[in-house]
């Protein structure tokens, strides 16, 4: 390692003698651990706000203790504000508690190096760098207390009957300790590191073993070279991973025109020996080394963008290999890590080609499985730790962070890698498009040239495939199974903290131009609650569109204003009147589907701010999939509703219920819908297939598996099963199915078993229901053509965005809740009232936000998205109580105790139908 890094790793300081010096917050309770290390797998979101949470206090501790090293800072809780208080460590410990806590005070740009400020450290923190390096000479030129090898200071502590004191980074001199088995530019291998790692622990002297770290990982070209595997054949290979990994397969193919770069085989990085040395790396205490590592891999990360931005001398191969290694490291989850490290090598990812990413994901998910959890947390914790640690404003939104937007673009590699190593289905079949044609509308085009602020016609044509995605060949509707839940690349601190309407903003700007980042074009780390609120906004700007163009035809008398989709209906005829309405909009003009939607009771006072409309959906909902109308039929082990395939109904009968299901999501209301995952599949362009038939028909599924794991050559005679299959329509009759021409004569066998398999399931949720499913897919792609729904939702988001979450945490609803009208959370009747709704069953419960919202189901995030009020309606009285749907507000009379309160409540939640005027 070449002086200047010397330096550099002086500078940063000995972290070990400062966490022994000073009770840290983090080692009062037990100071025998490591300060900065913390545990590398996190189990769930509150984990990494804790370890964030930690990593703040630090960084207060440091700053209000060491300061900054800026001679000139004017920030009162930093120690190098010449008019700041000297703190000892304990009030600076409890200082940063509490600072962090309620985030009272700023983070100067350049926090401390961990060093504490002792008597004996006559340096300024600006001249640390002089004074370390004077007291290396000094310590070198004491020839009898210094070793000039590590043989000889193996020897030396063998005679010496006290134990010498560790040596740290700092102690590391240009000249100091050479030894000729290390000798510069020497590649890392496993055996090197593990005789590195030995001779450290042995001897306690760091330097051989933080010089062969500093020499590979300074120098990209050294550290590509590094772990390299044996020479095997590319044959021999091939059969070999196409036996383990699917991914594989197609990385060996010879018909990959980009396979010098996509072929992982030859003598190229050995990962798992990559892997072994670190974790045999782990064994040496962190202080030795974590400081000089961190210096060797911002500098690595800074050559390696300057040859992607510049040189570019380097192979993509051998780029990625950098990476592949440089995030292997075990201890990349600690504080200088995160803070330092981490970032830069985010920015130098940042400049990867696309072919670069797309092997970087290929390795990661045939070789790195086993890492990519760490990996995730990781860099979910750094996206923590910032957004907690900084105050966002109007004027610096978290997508302005670059740390936070460099993180996120990293974790998309990461979460394809995390779909290639899990299950993935790559012949599944598409669905037939569906072309909606164009309303001619010469009006609407007039006023959308005129105003572009509104155009958003051409949003469907105008969502375009991330780049990445096509060239690894792969969809989210592929992943069966990813090896990590997606749920784990949900980030909720940041999904809590964006200011939707600016990133909707950015990413319809970013759509035309791609200048802004927004988090919506990375849609895998925002929760479904976040990404609805982005859908909502789309969906208004539409209805608002729509009726300017309303508005622009009754100007120019071209047509009666008509600003909503105004639907009448009879209660007690609701599916007759709203189908017969809803056909004639879509076939006089469909786009008036995309205005607000309106619903009036015909001969009910209720006036539609949204109550209205959400017991229009239930009841409609409730009629249509009742089994008795035909439409439907019942899934009895799954308690689903499927499409009866011998209904009498017409295909318009089933286009209007897609209209329906698609008029819920575009004006935000949650349905009763209980259809199975493979509708939704199918809805965003996926036919069905065997593994659907999991959650469809538990019981036939488990059958045909036990089918396809029987492996005895007597299978014709144990199953006798034809290509002739047998199902029952609605009324129990049978009916038989030639799967294959003269099914009747074919039987089951081991050959063909997987053939037969697949073409079940393919009638089954397909064919069989071809004719209706196509209509109601049509129907539903009326309303959203034009949506994100499918580049924001996979298919499980887009069923808690129709269907609600299913959690009903009624604590969390109480928390939420506001009060009006003179009640507070501490008043009697509140009391009494929140004791009674959480001793009810569900089924009340349901009714109860029935009662208040309109709908029993609850908002996608849960309840505490679901802004209640309850509000006096007066003294007591013998009134029920009453509410506002629209509003979700709920008047309750001031009753005289709690057995009043339940009985009028009870009676009021249990007969609640129809709408009047107060």
């Amino acid at each position: 390692m070449n002086s200047k890094s010397e330096t550099d790793e002086a500078s940063r300081g000995s972290e070990a003698s400062s966490s022994n010096n000073i009770p840290t917050p983090n080692n009062l309770e037990d100071s025998s651990q490591p300060v900065l290390c913390l545990n590398p797998v996190l189990d769930s979101t509150q984990d990494i706000m804790k370890r964030a949470a930690k990593q703040l206090i630090e960084r207060y501790f440091y700053q209000l203790l060491d300061g900054c090293g800026n001679p000139n800072c004017v920030n009162q809780y930093c120690a190098s504000n010449l008019q700041a208080r000297h703190l000892t460590p304990n009030e600076a410990a409890a200082e940063a508690i509490k600072l962090a806590e309620h985030k009272e005070a700023r983070l100067c740009d350049s926090y401390p190096n961990k060093v504490p400020r002792t008597e004996t450290n006559n340096c300024d923190s600006s001249a640390s760098t002089t004074c370390n390096t004077s007291n290396i000479t000094d310590k070198k030129n004491s020839n009898d207390e210094k070793p000039e090898s590590s043989s000889s200071n193996k020897v030396k502590e063998e005679n010496s009957p006290k134990e010498q004191e560790p040596e740290t980074s700092q102690n590391l001199s240009q000249e100091d300790n050479k030894d000729s088995s290390h000798n510069n530019g020497v590649p890392l291998t496993e055996e090197r590191m593990c005789q590195l790692c030995d001779d450290c622990l042995q001897t306690k002297i760091p330097q051989p073993l933080i010089r062969a770290l500093g020499e590979a990982f300074t120098q990209p070209a050294i550290l590509a070279r590094s772990f390299q595997s044996k020479l095997r054949d590319s044959k021999t290979t091939c059969e070999e991973e196409n036996k383990t990994d699917k991914e594989s397969k197609a990385m060996c193919s010879t018909s990959d025109p980009d396979k010098d770069i996509d072929s992982v085989t030859g003598p190229g990085l050995d990962v798992a020996s990559c892997h072994r040395a670190f974790q045999y790396l782990a064994k040496v205490p962190s202080e030795y080394y974590s400081s000089a590592l961190v210096t060797a891999l911002t500098t690595l990360a800074e050559h390696l963008m300057i040859d992607l931005r510049i040189n570019q001398k380097m192979s993509m191969e051998d780029v990625v290999n950098c990476f592949v290694i440089a995030f292997e490291m075990p201890d990349l989850g600690c504080s200088d890590y995160l803070e330092i490290a981490l970032p830069t090598l985010c920015l130098a990812a940042e400049h990867l080609p696309v072919k670069a990413q797309a092997r970087l994901a290929r390795v990661w998910a045939q070789h790195c499985k086993e890492s990519l959890r760490h990996i995730l947390d990781t860099l979910q914790q750094l996206i923590t730790l910032r957004i907690i640690s900084t105050n966002y404003t109007r004027h610096y939104q978290v997508q302005d962070d670059e740390s936070v937007t460099r993180a996120t673009k990293l974790m998309k590699i990461l979460y394809y890698a995390n779909m290639l190593a899990g299950i993935v289905e790559h012949n599944s079949q598409q669905e037939e498009p569906i072309v909606i044609a164009n309303q001619l509308d010469p009006l609407g085009d007039a006023l959308y040239d005129f105003l572009p602020l509104s155009s958003m016609k051409n949003s469907k044509q105008s969502q375009p495939e991330d780049p990445l995605a096509i060239e690894l060949d792969i969809n989210v509707l592929d992943a069966r199974k990813p090896y990590l839940p997606f749920e784990e690349f949900y980030n909720e601190p940041l999904s809590d903290t964006i200011e939707m309407d600016i990133d909707f903003a950015s990413y319809k700007t970013d759509i035309t131009n791609g200048k802004k980042f927004a988090f919506l074009r990375y849609p895998f780390i925002l929760t479904a609650a976040s990404k609805s609120l982005g859908l909502y906004y789309e969906n208004r700007i539409r209805m608002y569109s729509e009726r300017r163009v309303s508005l622009l035809h009754a100007v120019v008398g071209a047509a009666p204003p008509a600003p909503f989709l105004r639907l009448t209906v009879r209660r007690h005829h609701i599916i007759h009147d709203a189908l017969v309405e809803l056909e004639m909009v879509a076939m006089e003009r469909a786009l008036d589907l995309k205005k607000q939607l309106v619903v009036e009771f015909e001969g009910e006072q209720g006036v539609d701010e949204g109550g209205v409309s959400k017991e229009f959906f239930q009841l409609i909902v409730e009629e249509i999939f009742n089994p008795d109308y035909g439409m439907f039929t019942q899934q009895v082990d799954s308690h689903t509703v499927w499409f009866n395939p011998t209904s009498f109904e017409t295909e318009a009968q089933f286009t209007l219920i897609g209209i329906v299901l698609g008029l819920a999501i575009y004006n935000n209301i949650i349905l009763a819908v209980n259809f199975p995952m493979v509708v939704y599949r199918k809805l965003m362009g996926r036919k069905g297939s065997f593994e659907d038939l999991a959650d469809w028909n538990p019981t036939l599924y488990n059958g045909l598996k036990d089918m396809l794991d029987y492996m005895e050559s007597d299978l014709e005679e144990v199953y006798y099963q034809t290509f002739r299959i047998c199902y029952q329509d609605v009324f129990g009759n049978n009916l038989f199915h030639d799967l294959k021409e003269n099914g009747d004569s074919i039987f089951v066998t081991q050959e063909n078993k997987k053939e037969f398999v697949d073409l079940y399931a393919d009638f089954l949720l397909n064919k069989s229901v071809e004719t209706q499913f196509k209509a109601f897919r049509r129907g539903f792609l009326m309303v959203t053509d034009e949506s994100p729904l499918g580049a924001l939702f996979r298919p499980e988001e887009v069923e808690t965005l129709v269907c609600g979450s299913k959690n009903f945490d009624f604590n969390e609803l109480e928390k939420s809740t506001e009060y009006d009208g003179g009640y507070t959370s501490e008043s009697q009747t509140i009391k009494d009232f929140w004791s009674i709704v959480h001793n009810l069953s569900l089924e009340d419960k349901r009714k109860l936000l029935q009662f208040t919202t309109g709908s029993d189901r609850v908002p996608v995030g849960g309840l505490s998205h679901l802004k209640l009020v309850i509000a006096r309606n007066g003294p007591d009285c013998d009134r029920l109580p009453t509410a506002h749907t629209c509003f979700n507000v709920l008047l309750l009379p001031e009753y005289e105790n709690k057995e009043k309160l339940e009985d009028r409540l009870m009676k009021a939640i249990s007969y609640s139908k129809g709408f009047g005027m107060l």
